[in-house]
């Protein structure tokens, strides 16, 4: 068997400067980092996913990268670096980095020196017109706050491209000495214990938007294969995670064969997820999983609820976005970003309700593919809508009722950004060591379902199919794996019902045949997690009871078990 580790792993995501502070200067750092170990051991993660942590001028929150081969100095040194590597290791816990190759900071000396001199090696390393392209204001990434894609430099007297900011020039990935360098860049942190990379914005890294003629392919997605091919040969078990919010045409070319990426984000399934919360409907979920394409074996879904970015909404149609909007983004100007997307976190778009809360993130657990969890949402962090775009969900880590949330012993006027302090969300009420004593809140929950999901491997590996409840506002779905099989079911309205389940699952997805499936008479269903205590199932009876917002995951035992 294929020894796929990222089939059942759980992913969690964070910023080291925001996530604990170990030498009081306000930004949060390796030692700091290294420190916490520990508790996400006890959460149930076992991948770690960092953001940029490169040396950068910081404009955009690291994706600015000035130096693919050290540490940010205020983050720690590459011996840092190495230790915490280690010490997760040493934890059972891999970590996989941000990889940001579509573009760089223009203060990195690739840039620097491509501007300078005209021969230099590094000029062919970017995108230049002599002249400003016609379509240089179409595909804007970030309306409002960009508003061409090629800007004019002065001391390089041309125009260079940026998909992105303005201080992000693209690189030139048609010059194959830039795909080399990517590789090298892979090879020198996969030789410091990374087991793979996110590849940030995927689509625009094999863009040949400028390069066309330079291009030796003329399909781009061989270059994801070339990468894949100097990864694996490097580390067997290493993978790319692709940020690639895209068509779902689009989505079987990323995987190739199996010779891509191995995973991709499920963009599609959270938008129309979040579609389901508003409307109380399981339908557009439903729907959207129907609509995915079959992947390879080796081939995985991301499933998050919020991650480091807005919530785009940018697959829904705009009927759709002003109907999720209205109830999580009330107040668009403050709450409404880049013309597609919320820049808030789950907990205050519900107004804190806690059984919304847990049902969203059983979902994150159960649906089919692999968990990723944003740091601060195990315990229900909220957004400070007062800092800049993106920024507003991107506070630092609360971990006690102490002076700044515990995460650092700067005095606040120096933190790296501001510790949400008051009302609902504020560090007094919402931190990491009230909620460990609190047997009810939601850190501990989410410690028991994460441990209950890594003893469910079914609902990562497994073939999965829609069950029919006959209620919109309940969805249900079955992941059978090696003659195991799991249901779980989810009410996403406020009312309780009783659903009766059929006994043989229907609305199989294509290129997922129907799992075999025990005749009713042999089998009984455990109960292992739900929203609160249920009466048992009796006997081969399919009627289940479900509270308001309320969820129940079983296993599907055999009558010896």
């Amino acid at each position: 068997m294929l020894d796929l580790w990222y089939k059942n792993t759980i992913i969690y995501c964070l910023d080291v400067e925001t996530f604990r502070d170990s030498d009081g200067d306000g930004v949060g750092d390796f030692p700091g980092l290294t420190e916490c170990l520990d508790y996400l051991s006890g959460l149930g993660i076992t991948c770690i996913w960092l953001m940029p942590f490169y040396p950068s001028p910081n404009r955009d929150n690291g994706y600015d990268v000035t130096d693919y081969y050290n540490v940010d100095s205020r983050l720690g040194t590459l011996g840092d670096f190495v230790e915490f590597t280690r010490q997760a290791n040493h934890r059972g816990i891999r970590v996989i980095v941000d990889l940001v190759v579509n573009h760089t900071s223009t203060e990195h000396p690739w840039f620097q020196a491509a501007c300078s001199d005209q021969q230099s090696k590094y000029r062919d390393y970017y995108v230049w017109k002599e002249k400003k392209p016609e379509d240089a204001d179409e595909g804007i990434v970030f309306p409002g706050r960009q508003s061409t894609t090629w800007t004019y430099q002065e001391q390089a007297q041309a125009f260079y491209h940026h998909r992105f900011y303005e201080h992000q020039a693209d690189l030139n990935i048609a010059n194959p000495t830039v795909r080399q360098e990517i590789c090298k860049i892979m090879g020198f942190w996969l030789q410091l214990g990374v087991s793979g990379f996110r590849v940030d914005a995927a689509p625009y890294l094999i863009e040949l938007q400028g390069v066309e003629d330079q291009a030796d392919v003329t399909d781009p997605f061989t270059y994801l294969s070339e990468f894949r091919d100097f990864l694996s040969w490097r580390r067997g078990d290493a993978i790319v995670l692709a940020e690639a919010n895209i068509s779902i045409e689009e989505m079987p070319k990323y995987f190739g064969n199996g010779d891509r990426m191995q995973m991709l984000f499920g963009f599609i399934v959270n938008q129309q997820m979040m579609l389901s919360l508003v409307r109380e409907e399981a339908a557009p979920l439903v729907n959207a999983l129907k609509s995915l394409p079959p992947i390879p074996q080796i081939g995985q879904w991301a499933i998050f609820v919020r991650n480091h970015d807005e919530l785009s909404l940018d697959k829904l149609t705009p009927t759709e976005q002003e109907e999720v909007a209205d109830q999580f983004a009330p107040d668009r100007e403050q709450m409404w970003i880049f013309d597609r997307g919320i820049r808030r976190r789950l907990p205050p778009m519900v107004e804190g309700n806690i059984r919304r809360i847990q049902l969203a993130y059983s979902l994150m657990l159960t649906l089919p593919g692999t968990p990723v969890l944003f740091y601060g949402e195990e315990i229900g962090m909220g957004e400070d809508l007062s800092l800049d775009e993106r920024n507003s969900t991107r506070t630092p880590m609360q971990w006690s009722d102490a002076p700044n949330g515990g995460f650092s012993t700067a005095p606040s006027e120096k933190l790296i950004r501001p510790v949400i302090s008051e009302g609902q969300f504020g560090y007094a009420a919402v931190n990491v060591m009230d909620q460990r004593r609190d047997p009810k809140s939601l850190l501990n929950w989410m410690e028991r379902a994460i441990r209950m999901r890594k003893e469910c491997p079914e609902f990562g590996w497994g073939k999965w199919q829609i069950l029919d409840t006959g209620k919109p506002q309940v969805f249900a779905h079955r992941c059978e794996w090696q003659k195991g099989a799991v249901v779980a079911l989810h009410n996403l309205s406020s009312q309780p019902c009783t659903v009766t389940l059929s006994s043989s699952p229907e609305n199989s997805p294509p290129g997922n045949s129907p799992p075999e499936n025990l005749p009713e008479n042999d089998h009984h269903w455990l109960e292992l997690l739900g929203d609160c205590p249920y009466e048992p199932l009796k006997g081969a009876s399919r009627e289940i009871y479900l509270e308001s917002y309320g969820f129940r995951w079983f296993r599907v035992c055999s009558r010896g078990v």
